[in-house]
């Protein structure tokens, strides 16, 4: 019996359609998990690259940036290629891709198969949500997206765990290997029992490509120009004319969208308020998100100077907190105002990410703790509510591409988040740096206290000789750690103000509605 059998009758869901339907589910996990796998051991592949730290981020904002550009594209793909086609085809691109990162020896190769693997993620994901309704009947939808979403939590909670040990254990490009044997079985499993349809292949032609190009071209350029300008300077014409030609492309993108029949984003949404509402908190929870899971290895590994290991071992605290969360939250969500959970939720995440800007170089697991435990509980609060504010009220005809604008929202702040932190810290590190350095040489006890230098012989030293080479090398590298310490804390200050712009934005919207 195949799936489509059981998804047309009454009768409970068959064997086949749940392993149809888990086939999907691996799909998704391993697209979520991707990010997280890989996010405690950055690191590692950052050293075995030689990657310029100021670069790491990318290997994650590559993939996200793929993601914003292939979620809206699911509902269209699906109805041109079915479920069943588009789902072997994904999985495909995605274990090549896996293996094309395992094998990359530069950064070059690594971002460009990067890219590859979040364009088939991207896809991945809002199908398994989306296979939840078409191949179950009634009584199976509820157990199906349950699953679906216990899986989207369970990958953040273990990949930093399993991401470390893989690094450890074996090597860095295991990190990708490992969706390999899972991707080719399920593929096998979803090209034999998914629904079997004819493809509708002219549905392609309604694509709009120059409106697609145009949106990844905006994105690139706005990326690339917050990175080059903390380094070339705001003002540079290198950041200038990549910033330019963002806000250039982005408007052309906006008019094509707004007047097209068959937009790649329905944009035309935003104007609904509750939409817009949600959509923006999804862009700011994208931020304080992708931002927590960015930080962290950064700090442990050049401050604390862990191993993958010991890294994802302290990040997955978060996502046990938010495992236990998960059933809690589903309960509330059912019976407490989404405004109100919502405003809660985001404000639990500004305080848990604002507990974290208070660092110093010998912060570990233990001050770690509270921060992580208050983000992981604010996380499913944050997640779960605003999808009733964006999506509850719409007719049924506009929530496919609504729900994929607002998924793509979330994966945009994500990866305007990174670059933002990545200025902070790159920016800011070398400033801080220096103003440390011109304290100590002027013979300030505080800012050596504050260095970690051994008074004694900072006192016996005299301002203005010459030190030694390895104590000058000493030196310097307290600098730069406490300069990092210093630089990462107002990069955490930074996303906890912006994810406080979700409490404010409800506030806003709420005493507005309340006004005659």
């Amino acid at each position: 019996m195949t799936a489509p059998a059981a998804a047309r009758s009454d009768a409970a869901p068959s064997l086949s359609t749940w392993l149809a339907f888990a086939a999907m589910c691996v799909g998704m996990f391993m697209a979520i998990l991707d990010v997280q796998v890989v996010a405690a051991s950055l690191p590692t592949v950052q050293a075995a690259l030689q990657i310029e730290p100021d670069q790491m981020s990318w290997v994650q904002t590559s993939y996200l940036i793929a993601e914003v550009v292939a979620i809206p594209l699911t509902g269209l793909l699906t109805r041109a290629l079915t479920m069943r086609w588009l789902s072997v085809a994904t999985l495909l691109v995605f274990t090549l891709a896996s293996i094309g990162c395992a094998w990359s020896g530069s950064l070059a190769s690594l971002l460009a198969w990067r890219v590859v693997q979040g364009l088939a993620g991207g896809l991945l994901i809002p199908q398994v949500f989306a296979a939840g309704f078409v191949l179950f009947p009634d009584r199976g939808q509820a157990l199906a997206t349950t699953i679906a979403g216990v899986l989207a939590v369970l990958a953040p909670t273990v990949g930093p765990f399993v991401g470390g040990w893989i690094t450890d254990t074996y090597d860095w490009p295991w990190l990708f290997l490992i969706n390999v044997a899972p991707g080719i079985a399920a593929i096998a499993i979803g090209a034999r029992l998914l629904p079997r349809e004819a493809p509708a292949l002219g549905l392609l032609r309604t694509l709009d490509l120059p409106a697609l190009g145009l949106m990844a071209a905006a994105l690139a350029s706005f990326e690339i120009g917050l990175k080059t300008a903390p380094k070339a300077g705001w003002l540079s014409l290198d950041a200038g004319a990549l910033l330019v030609a963002s806000v250039a492309a982005g408007s052309l993108f906006v008019a094509r969208s707004l007047r097209a029949k068959h937009p790649v984003v329905e944009l035309r949404t935003l104007a609904d308020p509750g939409f817009a509402l949600g959509a923006l908190l999804s862009f700011i929870l994208g931020i304080g998100l992708y931002g927590a899971v960015y930080l962290m290895p950064v700090f442990l590994a050049y401050v604390r100077v862990h191993d993958a290991m010991e890294i994802g071992s302290i990040m997955m605290v978060t996502g046990a907190a938010q495992l236990v969360m998960a059933p809690i939250a589903v309960v509330l969500e059912r019976r407490v105002s989404a405004r109100l959970l919502t405003g809660i939720g985001f404000g639990l995440l500004a305080v848990g990410l604002a507990a974290s800007a208070f660092q110093t170089r010998a912060t570990d697991f233990d001050e770690m703790l509270f921060p992580q435990v208050v983000r992981g509980v604010a996380i499913m609060l944050c997640l779960l509510p605003p999808i009733r504010l964006a999506l509850g009220h719409l007719p049924p005809e506009a929530v496919p591409d609504a729900s994929g604008l607002f998924n793509l929202m979330r994966n945009l702040g994500g990866a305007i988040g990174l670059a933002l932190i990545d200025t902070v810290i790159y920016g800011r590190a070398p400033v801080i740096g220096e103003r440390l350095g011109q304290a100590l040489a002027a013979g300030d006890v505080e800012a050596a206290k504050t260095v970690g230098l051994p008074l004694d012989k900072f006192l016996a030293h005299t301002p203005g000789t010459e030190l030694e080479p390895a104590v000058m090398a000493y030196v310097r590298g307290a600098v730069q750690r406490q300069a990092t310490v210093e630089a990462i804390n107002e990069a955490w200050a930074m996303v906890a103000a912006l994810t406080l712009a979700g409490v404010l934005a409800l506030l806003v919207v709420s005493s507005r509605r309340r006004q005659p």
